[in-house]
């Protein structure tokens, strides 16, 4: 039996890009998973800011 590759998937931190450039305090943060090997590039997904009461753009930040 083939073994799977334990480091296919990392955990990323998504960041609100609107909620940094407001100055406003506090931030939106979402942690979630993502591929290596289908996503090498940052990601970049649509998710509910709380703050700002509604959806934004949440960037991958390292």
């Amino acid at each position: 039996m083939a073994k799977k590759a334990k480091d296919q998937r990392i955990q990323v931190i998504l960041e609100c890009t609107e909620h940094k450039n407001s100055g406003m305090p506090g931030t939106s943060r979402y942690i979630t998973t993502k591929s290596k090997k289908n996503t090498p590039d940052r990601l970049e997904l649509k998710k509910y800011n709380p703050i700002l009461k509604r959806m934004t753009i949440h960037k991958e930040i390292k």
